[in-house]
């Protein structure tokens, strides 16, 4: 069953998704990014070729003819055929996908509507029989 982490109080949810996406990496687990639109998925895009300033995140677009062969996958389309170790959701919705992972981050920071997203799917989660786990990233 795929594990369920909610990561609440992020900030910026992008930067923290890029800074999750390398750790990840380091680690050796291959990565699925699903975000909202296209327009977040060119400024993700273009975030993780700064992120970090000294090194490299491989990544591409799901369409991409190299998606079979790179790491990291970020596009905004409600589908994922390939490798599944960690799916990190950007999106407002529940990832039709999201089961054929070993894991599932989602990134909640202090947005109205991003908090009431969040809340909704971890209900969803709950009564689909989950086990989740919240961590507070909100400085001590």
């Amino acid at each position: 069953m795929t594990e369920i982490d909610f990561y609440t109080n992020a900030g910026d949810r992008l930067q923290f998704a890029a800074r999750l996406c390398l750790k990840l990496h380091a680690m050796g687990k291959w990565v699925r990014v699903l975000t909202e639109d296209a327009a977040m998925t060119a400024r993700f895009d273009h975030l993780l070729w700064s992120v970090p300033a000294v090194g490299f995140v491989p990544h591409c677009r799901l369409s991409d003819r190299l998606a079979a062969e790179t790491p990291v996958i970020v596009d905004e389309t409600a589908e994922h055929n390939g490798i599944a170790d960690v799916l990190v959701n950007l999106h407002s919705g529940q990832p039709p996908f999201f089961r054929r992972f070993e894991r599932l981050a989602e990134i909640v920071n202090d947005e109205p509507g991003i908090i009431a997203a969040g809340r909704t799917r971890w209900q969803q989660y709950k009564q689909q029989g989950y086990t989740l786990r919240a961590h507070d990233l909100r400085a001590p």
